[in-house]
């Protein structure tokens, strides 16, 4: 309970200081990149007082913490380096809480907390156990398909939105055309390897289920598709017709 009191401490006062941050460069896409490093470090401490097999508890942290960098790196350098716009959901926010914008965002940061450890309760379910068997190792080529999925997403879309000529465009590219998130598809996938490795213990479906409520519910896809139609248009919505919003799957044929 002490370290779990120590973590939660160090992870507000992280979160209390990325939001100060972003009172300066008003940009609150830290806010995403904060959440990771909340889960990474519960990963750890989870690790560390947990009673399973050694083994176990190193595979499952290590999984975390490699996946919590990954996405982290990305995040930074996507939404957060020097000259980055805002990411237009915060900026949408932004504008509509106008002067109550400060607490609001406030209360956005120190949420990530609790939210974090939401997800650090399916990380300490799976590292209960014996030493890592044939369900980890499923659960391992599981998380390795997600992970690679999800930076290869990542990367599709760079390459695409670093294009000057494809500026209002709709990317349609790699994975883009068989999801319109497949980034967030990937993500979902990657909750399910400490299903496996957790042997299907009841709480380690926690992260797949939160995760699926937050994509489709509060934080993913309303408002990036909301943003998207905002700036892209009918381009974007002929883009809903055809491709699927979550799942990849082939696109639908439209009649014109």
């Amino acid at each position: 309970m002490t370290a779990f009191a120590i973590l939660a401490a160090a992870g507000l006062l992280l979160q209390l200081t990325l939001w100060a941050v972003q009172l300066r460069t008003r940009n609150a896409a830290t806010v995403d990149a904060g959440w990771t490093a909340l889960v990474a470090g519960g990963a750890a401490g989870a690790a560390f007082v947990s009673d399973g097999d050694p083994a176990r508890r190193v595979l499952v942290a290590g999984l975390a913490v490699i996946w919590a960098l990954r996405l982290g790196v990305h995040l930074v350098g996507d939404r957060v380096r020097a000259g980055s716009a805002e990411d237009g959901r915060y900026a949408a926010l932004r504008e509509r809480w106008g002067e109550a914008a400060g607490r609001r965002f406030l209360a956005l940061y120190v949420a990530q907390v609790p939210v974090a450890t939401l997800f650090v309760i399916p990380l300490a379910a799976a590292m209960r156990g014996g030493p890592p068997d044939a369900w980890a190792a499923a659960g391992s080529a599981v998380w390795l398909a997600a992970v690679a999925g999800e930076g290869i997403a990542d990367r599709q879309l760079a390459r695409f939105r670093a294009n000057p000529a494809n500026r209002g465009a709709v990317c349609r590219e790699g994975l883009w055309r068989f999801s319109r998130h497949p980034n967030y598809f990937f993500e979902w996938l990657h909750w399910w390897a400490y299903v496996l490795i957790g042997h299907a213990a009841p709480p380690t479906f926690l992260g797949p289920a939160a995760m699926l409520l937050f994509l489709f519910r509060l934080t993913g896809i309303p408002y990036t598709e909301r943003q998207a139609l905002r700036s892209r248009g009918d381009a974007y919505r002929a883009y809903q017709r055809s491709t699927s919003a979550f799942i990849p799957w082939f696109p639908r044929r439209i009649e014109r």
